[in-house]
């Protein structure tokens, strides 16, 4: 076979999203782009911020040599001081740059830590529903994703998680802001997280991570707080990117950082496997000009007013068309209970009104679908009509 026969059943397995992005084109080549309203993508539509052009203009005219060259894999130092003080903000504990991995984005920097932690056959549970790629991620090293399931608000089941653990369970892998929920999970229901890792850590002599991915972490509504995990769970790290703060997903630029309460022994080690795993993956280091620049916009953030408005539009055409779907806290998404109980062949039904969304099942969570709203406002606007015709074909209005 000419390529690997795992990666041939990946394939078969992920082939709809393909037959999805593959339909859309088609349809904005048969009626024009302007005429589909595609809400499939999860792709950051501000501009970054005014101050990262002027850092990135001044560091590129200014000239000085070694710009572009290799670096400790860690990160420039420059970088992982930023790193750690906007870390410590957000997470109300000291940070040190030492706890500070930089990567080449927030998927980068878990491939980096999947390689640092997992042994053949260990597992890493997440709640679902969950980020499609965190099973390809996990798979790369041998490792298994093991689901658990939610509440009907998607709020994290601490008990559920607790039905999963075994001595093959390395890690507890959540994403906070939820893709695609939106969801923000509560500090309470995270404390309970960490009182039964704590125990069972405990009852195996050895860590069980909780490893919190959040790229979102920034685009919150109304009052909204993402809870401070590194300050609560000593075998906790916390992979995020700039890629939605700043707005600038192509960049790759992300990092690891790691509790500072984790014992020295233990997280030494772990520093010196997450460099090394940096390494021989192939990222070598995250890019050097990105580093630099974050190193003096590390606090910075887009302007997200735009996903506030749009959340609030698609709330509301959502209600009116009496859709079911828990109302998000954080990201770019929406994810609404699909009319009938097979969610693919909704998601097919909504491309006859030339709207493209992504089926739940690809989340874990069958009888859903996501909404992207990082579109302009206008797109939501002119696909009303569409939205209206598909919810009557489904006798919802």
């Amino acid at each position: 076979m000419a390529i690997s026969q795992e990666v041939k059943n990946f394939l078969e397995v992920s082939s709809w999203i393909r037959k999805m992005f593959e339909e859309g084109a088609n349809l904005k080549k048969k009626f024009g782009e302007e005429n589909v309203y595609d809400f499939s993508l999860g792709n950051p539509n501000v501009e970054p911020p005014r101050r990262f052009k002027e850092v990135l203009r001044d560091l590129i005219s200014d000239g000085k040599p070694g710009l572009h060259y290799y670096m400790p894999n860690a990160g420039i130092e420059d970088a992982r001081r930023a790193i750690a003080r906007k870390v410590s903000r957000d997470e109300g504990i000291e940070v040190p740059p030492e706890n500070v991995v930089m990567t080449a984005g927030a998927a980068g920097g878990l491939n980096v830590v999947f390689k640092a932690i997992l042994n053949k056959g260990e597992e890493v549970i997440t709640p679902i529903p969950f980020f499609v790629e965190y099973k390809f991620y996990v798979n790369n090293f041998g490792g298994n994703l093991v689901l658990a399931e939610t509440g009907d608000d998607f709020s994290i089941d601490v008990e559920e998680i607790e039905k999963k653990i075994n001595e093959k369970t390395k890690a507890v892998l959540i994403n906070n802001p939820n893709n695609p929920s939106g969801v923000v999970y509560e500090k309470d229901d995270l404390k309970d997280l960490v009182e039964l890792l704590e125990e069972k850590s405990k009852e195996m002599g050895r860590p069980i991570y909780l490893i919190s991915d959040e790229p979102y972490r920034k685009i919150v509504y109304n009052g909204a707080e993402v809870a401070p995990l590194l300050s609560m769970y000593r075998y906790s790290m916390v992979v995020s990117s700039f890629s939605k703060e700043l707005s600038i997903p192509g960049e790759r630029i992300g990092y690891i950082a790691v509790s500072p309460l984790m014992e020295k022994e233990k997280r030494d080690l772990l520093m010196d496997a997450l460099i090394f795993a940096n390494r021989v993956l192939g990222f070598v280091n995250a890019p050097a000009l990105m580093q630099r620049v974050v190193a003096i916009c590390a606090e910075d953030t887009a302007d997200f007013s735009l996903y506030k408005r749009n959340r609030d539009l698609f709330i509301k055409i959502l209600s009116d068309l009496n859709f079911s779907f828990v109302k998000p806290e954080g990201a770019f998404y929406i994810f609404p209970k699909s009319p009938i109980p097979d969610d693919l062949e909704f998601v097919k039904e909504a491309q006859k009104e030339r709207i493209l969304i992504v089926p739940g099942s690809g989340f874990g969570k069958k009888g859903h679908f996501r909404i992207a709203y990082c579109v302009p406002t206008e797109v939501i606007e002119r696909s009303v009509p569409s939205w209206e015709r598909l919810a009557k074909r489904f006798g919802m209005i």
